[in-house]
């Protein structure tokens, strides 16, 4: 028998796809934002997978999906062996005890009417009249669960009944953490928590959610646009292009050895802290923008900007290929064909025997 132990989440082709609508006041579906186009991927309990992307990739999209804030169009999300996309809401209301997130605007995610033990504390009450904690909790109980949960994220429990304007932006992203650990969570999605800190504070936050991990066992699904920060917090990374996961790997495999074109341009313009090395480095200039999400690519999503582009990449959407245990790339530049000789009338002649042969 394996000793291995079954992944704690399992995501599985997801697709969020959101319709777009024309005609006025008699609209009609005609087409769809692919938002996220068919992903998968398995993160183990202890882990955390960082995500990282430009704007508009479909990261956010991802971690709501998911929670099913946003219920996918299709796929399927695996949490502790329970497909979420086919759960009721009410044990989608026991599976959201495991699931919290921590959002990325703490100015925003706050209610600014709520005093800081009442923002901790209402989880909890939630659950609590809802009958879905372990043991049912005296409002005493509470209040001393809040105190911790403060102390715990490094907040005075004297501040306890100030509201959050009274907090900086650090302090107001602590008090987020603080009720995303309320119920004690298996997994925390968090979307992009520290891109509107500080870059001081910004260390502060990853440190404490360094230390929460280690002392909870806590696993993470960490969204990021800064690498230096992707690099500090994850045990693996996924990176993502247009709503498609094109390369996912270990940390130190995709930082010493990034396979996708995409991802070698990514890397390219981070800057590196060594001004030798880095007058020695050529930067990968991508030409061109991001294709519209609402039309329907064909090939390779990245084949309009990608600097090895071959005829068969105008024409073929690539399939994952691994290239260790530890990473896995969607490029045709991995296939074991050489697929630089083939002709582009070949390509698309190929292309549409295959779209027959689908039919």
């Amino acid at each position: 028998m394996s000793d291995k132990k079954e992944p704690l989440l399992v995501v599985k082709n997801l697709k969020q796809h959101f319709p777009t609508t024309s005609g006025g006041l008699f609209s009609k579906v005609n087409g769809a934002i692919r938002a996220v186009d068919g992903i998968s991927f398995e993160l183990n309990a202890g882990e955390t997978l960082g995500i990282v992307g430009e704007s508009g990739c479909g990261k956010s999209t991802t971690v709501r999906s998911i929670a099913q804030l946003y219920r996918p169009t299709s796929g399927e999300v695996f949490f502790d062996g329970t497909d979420l996309c086919k759960s009721s809401e009410k044990e989608l209301a026991r599976a959201r005890r495991d699931i919290q997130m921590i959002f990325q605007d703490p100015y925003a995610s706050l209610d600014p009417r709520m005093t800081v033990r009442s923002i901790i504390a209402e989880p909890l009450q939630i659950f609590n009249k809802r009958g879905l904690l372990d043991t049912k909790m005296t409002s005493l109980e509470i209040e001393e669960e809040v105190e911790k949960l403060m102390e715990r994220v490094g907040l005075n429990k004297a501040f306890k009944n100030r509201y959050p304007h009274e907090f900086s932006g650090g302090q107001r992203q602590r008090i987020g953490i603080a009720r995303a650990l309320a119920l004690n969570p298996k997994i925390i999605l968090a979307d992009e928590p520290v891109s509107a800190l500080d870059v001081s504070i910004q260390a502060q936050i990853l440190n404490l959610l360094d230390d929460l991990q280690s002392e909870l066992g806590l696993t993470y699904v960490f969204i990021a646009h800064d690498l230096a920060v992707i690099q500090h917090i994850s045990t693996r990374v996924a990176v993502m292009y247009l709503g498609k996961i094109v390369e996912l790997a270990d940390k130190a495999e995709l930082y010493n050895n990034p396979a996708h074109p995409y991802t070698q341009a990514l890397l390219s313009a981070a800057p590196i802290p060594d001004p030798v090395i880095e007058k020695k480095r050529q930067r990968i200039i991508l030409t061109g923008d991001v294709p519209s999400p609402d039309v329907e690519q064909r090939g390779c999503y990245f084949q309009a900007r990608c600097p090895k582009r071959m005829p068969w990449c105008v024409c073929h959407v690539p399939p994952t290929f691994d290239l260790s245990e530890k990473q896995k790339v969607a490029c045709w530049l991995y296939d074991e064909r050489d697929l630089s000789k083939i002709s582009e009338a070949d390509a698309e002649a190929d292309a549409a025997k295959s779209a027959i042969n689908k039919e």
